[in-house]
């Protein structure tokens, strides 16, 4: 029923008069229907779900908080109209913190390390003069007092700059007020955001200041600032890491370091001043994931609670998105120099230029995820994570075709490196930092909302490679909204659908062309070449919203790889049962080898767990039909089903109350996929939103048999890259030509076994494995990636 009316919504888009048509039966348009994103996790915070969550939140909208006008200061008048910036900067309220400083110094940990009582400290056999000398020093290199004039004079100068940069910046009133009533218990906010862009270490402050929650310290990598911008940026509330903290455990330095930041942090937290990390490296072409930087800091604030020293931190999950973000600061991401005072200049200045003569700008969405006490989350925390094998263990005797079945067990999979901040943490602290970052790191890209750049990139690179006519893209358009907004997740746009697809069109008109025919109709066809690769960016941002369904059509489409003839459209009539643990195993088989960075499970949740919730989607979707057999228990039986002692799959990933072993598994589940006239195109839509990562992994397999090596994993990547590049060239598939996509390749074959690390002078460098320098081996690898993927 869902999906015939969701097909009447399209059929009636597509009967209307192209673009002078107003939709007023898509609701999200209209602004009547969008769901609450980010809620906590049940599970480990429930008390926090049911407190710190506002009821009438949806009530609330949206505000844009770069629009400043006379009514938004206290005065009124002509002069008031032109000089609202500057007197709407003079009335923002900035706390007082300049006894922080002497504090930290008065504090018991860092009074022990001057006067030498701390063991293996910098105080051991030095003048209390001199080391009381190197804390100032340390403590400097990591945070100065913020200067209310420079802070004012920042916000009238962001004003300025993100007007010209961006049509708005949109913020929702619900979930800043759910920030407010956190802050309000007289508990440090802690910010966790996502890191799409450098300009969100200057953004998020901004827009925090606005809302009145004071002076937001940022947590910055060192290595992406020069020392000019770093003094800068100290000045304003940014926080630094001292390179000493890197240092080995027992060095003197490095004990007097971590004790000063320790000590920072915790005097920062006591004073109310809320603290921003970013959970993920700085944007780059093959950065990872999860950072290390980030963890080192959360590390200090769970030590900071587990310690008593502070009673509690409220943790908000934060993600900012960008229709398109400015074109010259992701390029100087990619330098090998840091970022320094006047190249940042350049860059905005650029941007200004850049969009000056630009008739669309772009949108810009901050959102915050409902927030949720770290006390309560390191009691009630619970993992499914305890038996854990590596990849090479799970898959790679399956890929060798030696095994069949898969162990029953979570695949160990991290890209991040520990370091020493972080090391000098307990264990049991050291694996709840990374449960609680990929918790957090979860609960942000689950409230991102989906930006009108990335749906229609995804329809032109997945639906319209080869074009389509404008009036068909304004339905499709309207339906892949739609089929978000059903979801779960949340669009960062809203307005009559003419004026969206035309705004969309014209912020990616670099990579798009738009021909007019004799009927007066349009045709957008995506430009070949480099323009493939920016739209295959964008579109991995609608990725999250239909992953669990990708997942699925995948593992559907290896189970069907030798039951369909593999050229032109699927005849699904023909298709004979699946069987629900042939589901269940192709699933499993398909996690097991994406990347941990892509699937982004809740450590409370179990990949068997997910498996259920995949084949789920797909029943929800109507691509799945339940099949009864003659004889078989049907399938809408609630009465007590009986499982087997060796499960396959685990609905609560936890068995220590269970008696399930005394069940014998349950036979006779069948699924036939459906007959609806538009579940192929559907299909195959969701099988090519994973083809470039899947792409990419197989052109890697296939580049075993050519590879230099021994090489490091950058220099290796880097030949994988051009390998994808030549590839790409010669099948004209430019999707899967990606240094990100490239890097994940390579690692995820390291942790297959594919590639192994031996230590050298220079460094760990990669060689071929014995079992791979085969070529059948390398072949069977190639086959096994390339069941996923669909033409």
């Amino acid at each position: 029923m869902l999906g015939a009316r969701l097909q009447t919504q399209q059929n009636t888009s597509l009967s209307s008069s192209g673009f002078g048509m107003k939709l007023e039966s898509v609701t999200p348009f209209l602004g009547k229907y969008r769901p609450f994103v980010g809620r906590c996790c049940q599970t480990c915070t429930p008390k926090s779900w049911e407190d710190l969550f506002h009821r009438s939140i949806t009530d609330l909208g949206f505000c844009n908080v770069i629009l400043v006008k006379e009514e938004n200061t206290r005065f009124r008048g002509w002069l008031v109209r032109r000089l609202c910036y500057f007197l709407w900067s003079m009335e923002q309220q900035i706390p007082s913190c300049q006894d922080i400083p002497q504090k930290i110094l008065e504090s018991p940990g860092v009074q022990n390390i001057i006067l030498g009582r701390t063991p293996g400290g910098a105080g051991e056999g030095q003048v209390p003069n001199f080391v009381k000398k190197e804390v100032q020093r340390v403590l400097d290199h990591i945070q100065a007092p913020p200067r209310p004039l420079l802070l004012r004079l920042f916000s009238w100068l962001m004003l300025r700059l993100l007007n010209c940069l961006f049509l708005n910046v949109q913020l929702h009133r619900g979930h800043m007020k759910m920030a407010r009533k956190a802050a309000q218990r007289g508990l440090p906010l802690v910010l966790l955001s996502t890191h799409k862009s450098l300009l969100n270490g200057i953004l998020l402050p901004f827009v925090l200041l606005t809302q009145g929650l004071g002076v937001l310290r940022v947590a910055w990598d060192p290595h992406t600032c020069s020392p000019a911008l770093r003094a800068l940026l100290r000045k304003l509330g940014a926080l630094f890491l001292p390179p000493e903290a890197n240092l080995a455990l027992d060095s003197s330095a490095g004990v007097l370091a971590r004790t000063v930041v320790r000590t920072a942090i915790e005097q920062l937290l006591l004073s109310g001043q809320p603290l921003l990390i970013f959970l993920e490296e700085p944007p780059g072409p093959q950065a990872p994931r999860l950072s290390a930087l980030g963890q080192a800091w959360l590390g200090v604030v769970v030590q900071a609670v587990r310690a008593g020293t502070i009673p509690d931190a409220v943790l908000v999950p934060v993600a900012v998105t960008y229709d398109l973000v400015p074109d010259a600061l992701p390029d100087l991401s990619h330098a090998p120099t840091p970022l320094g005072l006047w190249t940042g200049t350049l860059a905005v200045l650029r941007s200004l230029c850049s969009c000056w003569g630009r008739s669309h700008r772009a949108c810009v969405r901050v959102h915050l995820a409902q927030p949720f006490s770290l006390q309560e989350y390191t009691i009630n925390a619970r993992s499914c994570w305890g038996s854990r094998q590596t990849l090479e263990q799970l898959l790679l005797p399956i890929v060798l075709g030696r095994w069949t079945a898969i162990p029953d067990t979570e695949k160990e999979q991290e890209w991040t490196p520990l370091t020493a901040p972080l090391l000098a943490l307990q264990e049991e602290d050291q694996l709840l930092v990374r449960r609680l970052s990929r918790h957090i790191l979860n609960a942000s890209v689950a409230s991102s909302a989906v930006m009108s750049t990335a749906i229609m990139a995804t329809l032109l690179l997945v639906k319209h490679q080869k074009g389509v006519f404008l009036s068909q893209l304004l339905g499709d358009f309207s339906w892949l909204t739609e089929e978000t907004l059903l979801r779960g997740f949340d669009v960062g746009f809203s307005g009559q659908l003419r004026c969206l697809v035309q705004h969309t069109l014209g912020l990616l008109w670099p990579h798009v062309a738009l021909l007019r025919v004799h009927q007066g109709d349009l045709v957008v066809v995506p430009r070949p070449g480099p323009s493939l690769m920016h739209l295959a960016r964008l579109s991995a941002e609608l990725l999250p919203a239909f992953l669990s369904e990708a997942v699925g059509a995948c593992a559907v489409r290896g189970l069907l790889v030798g039951r369909v003839r593999p050229e032109g459209r699927w005849e699904l009539q023909e298709v004979e049962l699946l069987s629900q643990n042939e589901l269940y195993r192709q699933i499993l088989l398909l996690l097991h080898l994406l990347p941990q960075d892509l699937l982004l499970l809740q450590p409370c949740q179990s990949s068997y767990c997910y498996c259920q919730e995949v084949l789920d989607r797909l029943i929800q979707c109507g691509l799945l039909v339940a099949e009864e057999i003659p004889g078989s228990r049907s399938a809408c039986d609630t009465g007590r089903q009986c499982l087997s002692a060796k499960l396959l799959w685990k609905p609560s990933g936890d068995f220590t109350d269970s008696d399930s072993d005394d069940f014998q598994e349950a036979e006779g589940r069948y699924f036939r996929l459906s007959q609806q006239s538009r579940c192929p195109d559907f299909f195959l839509f969701l099988c090519r939103l994973l083809n470039p990562l899947l792409r990419a992994f197989a052109q890697a397999a296939a580049f075993l048999c050519q590879g230099q090596l021994p090489d490091t994993e950058l220099g290796y990547s880097e030949q994988v890259f051009q390998f994808l590049q030549a590839k790409a060239k010669e099948e004209g598939c430019f999707e899967c030509v990606d240094l990100k996509l490239a890097a994940s390749a390579v690692w995820t074959f390291r942790d297959l076994g594919v590639l192994q690390q031996t230590p050298s002078p220079a460094g760990p460098l990669l060689n071929l494995s014995p079992t791979f320098a085969n070529r059948d081996n390398q072949e069977k690898l190639e086959q096994f990636i390339l069941q996923f993927v669909c033409g």
